[in-house]
């Protein structure tokens, strides 16, 4: 689906706290030309209904400066957020138009249920959500499906094992341990408490004999 954002230059002299009480969200753009950087605003129910898609960070979004004359594609590579009032409050748009590949950080889709569950009832247990790729600007994908349904108790999986799309290359380190089969923690306080208990009964049975 394609994202698309409307903005407008901002003002000479303009001051980030009063656009704000304007109900507009300061706004940067780059990568348009070479190192310069073009200061927009945008309106704040824009940037709302923008970041409602879940795929945002990762998607392709065509931005529009009304009043300046430029339109592209972009990636949203930063939202700062207001630290406790949680509306943003400025945005980072990277324009794609000279760029070969990207790096944008994918998230992950496991699939399947996996033997150490639903045969040894296990716990899945994700270690990462995301990782970091690197593919054309145009073919950027909405997720990576990672397949654990052969996983058995006590498995696991790391970014080595998983295929990628083509085209898509991880730039993360392939070491990267993504999701492992744990035994239920139930089982396993009840054989923490086990040893506990052998352990007592071997400090009981040591003071007898040093008391004998």
């Amino acid at each position: 689906m394609q994202l698309t954002v409307e903005c407008k230059s901002r003002p000479d002299g303009s001051k980030p706290k009063a656009l704000r009480r304007e109900g507009l969200v300061p706004a940067v753009l780059y990568g348009h030309d070479g190192t310069n950087s073009l200061e927009l605003v945008v309106d704040e129910k824009s940037v709302q209904q923008l970041l409602k898609d879940p795929n945002v960070s990762n998607s392709l979004i065509k931005v529009t400066v009304a009043d300046g004359g430029w339109s592209g594609q972009t990636l949203l590579r930063e939202v700062q957020m207001h630290p406790w009032r949680g509306y943003p409050y400025h945005l980072s748009f990277f324009s794609i138009a000279s760029q070969a590949t990207v790096q944008v950080d994918l998230p992950l889709h496991f699939i399947g249920e996996p033997v150490g569950v639903e045969r040894d009832g296990g716990i899945l247990e994700t270690q990462v959500n995301e990782v970091a790729v690197e593919c054309a600007p145009d073919n950027i994908p909405e997720t990576i499906e990672i397949d654990v349904s052969a996983l058995e108790m006590g498995g696991s999986m790391h970014l080595s094992e998983v295929t990628f799309p083509e085209g898509v290359a991880p730039v993360t380190d392939t070491d990267l341990l993504l999701v492992t089969i744990q035994a239920p923690r139930v089982a396993q306080t009840e054989d923490e408490g086990s040893a506990t208990s052998e352990a007592s009964k071997l400090l009981d049975a040591l003071e007898e004999a040093s008391e004998d």
